[in-house]
């Protein structure tokens, strides 16, 4: 395995546990980048260093030269990887630039907007990669310094993929609304194409349309996309076409998105989808961000998991005490102050409610003698779910560490119920909350990197 493939599984590790769905997005909305500048400057002789300069300017950020032959390489790596057809170097460099710099405006705009993600947060998300890769952390560290990888930087690349799944989180997800009446078309809807429902793996690129453009220039980019769609249709590879005229996030690994429910797109795409067997491609398709051509790779029936069947649901009423470490407080000190709460109630000494009410720290449920209401496997996350399963009614749990900081949990009662509607009317919910993040996010992301002040810098 290249040191580059594995830190791309590793970052894909890390997306997948960051992201919602909105971290799978149909198409990134990236203005076309002016030209950068003309190339690499190679070193005299193979001991000789590389001098680093500035290469591109993003508001008051700079991305070295460096920086964008690192990237290049990597991306070289995956593309090969993917056996995909490499675009010329001037055309890789562009989109690499490009790439990078949409990724730079969003992160300036994390920080402006105060979002951080502190080392206990990296701390736990890391720790998951390393169980999904079957190693320890300090294993997962030990691979990568063999294979010549920098863990701090590694550290750091999952840093700012949390900033800007938070970032997105805040700017388009929070802000989507789905109503009960749109669920109840949606599910009529379904229910009379349920047998024709099929998954597809999908590629596509963009052509980019900058916000407020003018005639001209969207005459100009509609003629770059028929450009496209006609190579296509004299053979060219569509992988190949990604790599050297998309404008989406995606370009740089052939223009793949991987498998989709078209129920799950938005509707302009899923029209046009419908019409197609493996193998084809969509005419062109216009939308507010620009101009899009994507192919079905593969279709599949989509498995019917016993939809008629009964959901029964174990639902379980928790309370909780919440506290986190301070400066003057250590987390051992955290720790031992909980199981000293925890053996006060049971010793009959004090209720759970009343020690909840003047020590826990989440001010919701402690005004509330620490209750959390009925919460479902999966709602609180897995340290809940894990301690929860061992407890029954009544008794209180060990401490217990989250992202919110260590927790003791007491289970007041439980229940089973048949949700099978509710299931249904939340599994449309997302459904719909899908189609329209994708849309809202393509948006928000042409108009970062819109408003971005960019300044090529020429080879010196």
């Amino acid at each position: 395995m290249t040191r580059s493939t594995r830190m791309h599984q590793l970052k894909l590790a890390a997306a997948l546990l960051c992201a919602l769905t909105a971290g799978q997005v149909m198409a990134q909305a990236a203005a076309p980048a002016t030209k950068p500048g003309s190339g690499f400057l190679p070193p005299a002789s193979s001991s000789a260093k590389v001098i680093d300069s500035i290469h591109v300017v993003v508001n008051d950020e700079v991305i070295t030269k460096n920086e964008v032959r690192n990237r290049v390489a990597q991306t070289v790596q995956n593309l090969k990887a993917r056996n995909v057809q490499l675009p010329d170097q001037t055309t890789l460099e562009r989109q690499v630039v490009e790439s990078m710099i949409v990724e730079r405006a969003q992160l300036q705009l994390a920080k402006e907007m105060g979002v951080r993600v502190d080392d206990r947060r990296l701390d736990a998300t890391i720790g998951r990669i390393a169980e999904n890769q079957k190693m320890s952390v300090q294993e997962l560290r030990n691979q990568m310094e063999k294979e010549g990888l920098a863990y701090g930087q590694f550290r750091e690349d999952i840093r700012n993929e949390i900033m800007m799944q938070q970032l997105r989180e805040h700017e388009v997800d929070s802000k989507i609304q789905v109503s009960e009446a749109e669920i109840d078309t949606y599910l009529a809807a379904s229910k009379a194409a349920a047998a024709e429902r099929v998954e597809m793996n999908l590629a596509q690129i963009l052509v980019a349309v900058p916000e407020n453009a003018s005639p001209e220039q969207i005459a100009a980019r509609r003629a770059r996309a028929e450009e496209v769609a006609r190579q296509l249709r004299t053979g060219a590879e569509f992988g190949k076409m990604a790599a050297t005229y998309s404008d989406a996030p995606d370009a740089l690994k052939g223009g793949d998105i991987g498998w989709r429910d078209p129920d799950r797109l938005p509707p302009v795409f899923a029209t046009e989808l419908r019409k197609l067997n493996a193998g084809q491609v969509t005419p062109i398709i216009k939308t507010n961000v620009g101009f899009h051509i994507l192919r079905v790779a593969d279709k599949r029936r989509l498995a019917e998991a016993a939809a008629n069947e009964p959901a029964v649901v174990q639902q379980t009423r928790v309370s909780h005490i919440l506290m986190k470490p301070t400066p003057t407080m250590t987390a051992a000190d955290v720790k031992k102050k909980l199981l000293e709460l925890k053996e006060k109630v049971v010793n009959k000494t004090a209720t759970f409610e009343d020690l909840a009410r003047q020590n826990s720290q989440e001010p919701g449920s402690a005004a509330k003698g620490g209750d959390l209401g009925w919460l479902e496997p999966g709602d609180a996350g897995p340290e809940f779910d894990q301690a929860l399963s061992t407890l029954k009614p009544g008794e209180i749990s060990d401490v217990i560490e989250s992202s919110f900081g260590f927790h003791i949990l007491r289970v007041t009662e439980r229940k089973s119920e048949d949700q099978s509607a509710q299931k249904e009317r939340n599994a449309a919910r997302q459904v719909l909350r899908e189609r329209k993040m994708q849309e809202g996010l393509e948006d928000w992301m042409r108009q970062v990197r819109d408003r971005a002040y960019v300044e090529f810098r020429e080879e010196q």
